[in-house]
């Protein structure tokens, strides 16, 4: 039966009911998105947004959607809802719009990946939970093996609409299966990501063998040692004293290394010639002369 409201209203009402609107609400109205990937910071770039809000307030409305049970829920405009509770305002413009949880996911992380600075652990959980998304949407998820029909992989339509390519977006899912501790050493720069990626593949006890080792021997691990300790795990074989012993390890970048002026020795070589026999030469030269200094030593 028609709604008595629908009988005596104009085409054009309707279209207009259907149309989004700018409305103002209060702040303590609306809750987080649920397992929000995207940290808020009180950081340098916060402080001037709280300083903007006060002078200008909220320019650009946040999107939300309504709660089942009352209220609104955010999707896009986490930071704007903390500027304008920093800077003592308690109404924000907003967009309602009525979405599924698979929809407002998908546009909660599309929003937040075009910020210009992005830790790891946020783009990791954000990937894997629009690829959830897309998933329950219909589309294919498979990370692991290639489907009959490549158009259809659904990291590769992810890459589409990211700015990272489909096998850069696996290793930072990746990421999701480091423990916390391990994970908060790749955000802050003292795991580079692809040691991080190859560590991923660690039991969770195995990586918090390896973060208490470097703790004790205040040290991480490099590329060449993750890739071993990695398959030390997959063989079964990688024990606390495994990853002691791995980690003890010389690494390259580690040796002390000396170095010498170019234009100091260029006048002994001839033009173009390669930088790897220069140091054979040079090397050379040292041995004669340091068998020449024993030679004088011995006829004293």
């Amino acid at each position: 039966m028609t709604p008595l409201d629908d009988l005596f209203s104009t085409d054009e009402s309707r279209a207009e009911a259907q149309l989004e609107k700018v409305v103002t609400l209060n702040s303590a109205d609306i809750s987080d998105f649920p397992n929000h990937p995207f940290k808020v910071k009180q950081d340098e770039a916060m402080t001037e947004m709280v300083d903007s809000v006060k002078q200008y307030g909220v320019l650009v409305p946040a999107l939300v959607r309504p709660k089942a049970d009352g209220g609104y829920e955010m999707v896009a405009g986490h930071r704007r809802k903390c500027a304008a509770t920093l800077a003592g305002i308690t109404e924000m413009p907003c967009i309602v719009r009525n979405l599924t949880d698979d929809e407002a996911t998908i546009i909660m992380v599309d929003s937040n990946l075009q910020r210009e600075t992005i830790l790891p652990s946020e783009k990791a959980f954000a990937y894997k939970m629009k690829l959830e998304a897309m998933k329950r949407q219909g589309q294919r998820s498979d990370l692991t093996s290639r489907p009959v029909d490549t158009k259809s992989r659904s990291d590769e339509q992810l890459a589409k609409d990211s700015p990272d390519s489909a096998r850069q977006i696996q290793r930072y899912i990746r990421l999701t299966e480091l423990i916390p501790p391990v994970l908060d050493m790749v955000d802050s720069g003292k795991i580079a990501f692809r040691p991080a990626v190859e560590l991923s593949y660690l039991s969770k006890e195995q990586q918090q063998s390896l973060y208490d080792t470097m703790a004790c021997e205040d040290c991480t691990p490099s590329l060449a040692q993750a890739i071993k300790m990695k398959e030390f795990s997959r063989d079964g074989k990688l024990t606390a004293e495994v990853i002691l012993s791995i980690m003890q390890e010389e690494k390259p970048n580690q040796r002390e290394q000396f170095k010498m002026p170019k234009e100091r020795i260029s006048k002994y070589f001839a033009p173009g010639t390669p930088a790897q026999k220069i140091e054979d030469t040079i090397i050379k030269a040292l041995e004669l002369y340091r068998k020449r200094q024993r030679d004088r030593e011995a006829e004293r």
